[in-house]
């Protein structure tokens, strides 16, 4: 079992495109986490309002407060979605490093990852956008 030091530099090369794929995938579930930051805190607001309101406040923050629960389910898996295209892409490195280590033809397996990663990419994209959509269009957003 001799590795050729070419074997291994190819391997690194060929990393670097995931590795930048997971620095992308990682900040955006930083701005995923800074979302749902704001939408728990808006959730203790109406949570407040909802303790010592009168009846049509009340109404107004269980509607609100429906809708940020929605949008706080949708967050959830959206982070949930980045963090296995994440887990996915290091998967991928890894693999690619061991087929190099062992020289194993992994291939295969590192393009099934890799589609798998992107398709987690996908739906954290999508439901992020789902997310968007609701967090615009659902509130009644009055001028004072």
């Amino acid at each position: 079992m001799e590795t050729h030091i070419g074997d291994i530099s190819r391997a690194i090369q060929l990393a670097i495109a995931p590795v930048f794929l997971l620095t992308a995938v990682a900040t955006f579930t930083t701005a995923l986490n800074n979302r749902l930051g704001r939408i728990v805190d808006r959730r203790r607001v109406l949570d407040e309002r909802l303790s010592g309101a009168n009846d049509d406040a009340a109404q107004r923050a269980r509607g609100e407060l429906t809708l940020v629960l929605r949008r706080l389910r949708l967050i959830y898996f959206a982070i949930l979605s980045a963090v296995t295209a994440a887990l996915l892409v290091c998967l991928v490195i890894a693999t690619a490093f061991v087929g190099a280590l062992l020289s194993i033809e992994l291939a295969r397996e590192v393009a099934f990852f890799f589609v798998l990663a992107m398709f987690a990419l996908i739906c954290c994209l999508s439901i992020f956008l789902r997310e968007v959509f609701l967090a615009v269009t659902g509130g009644k957003h009055r001028m004072p």
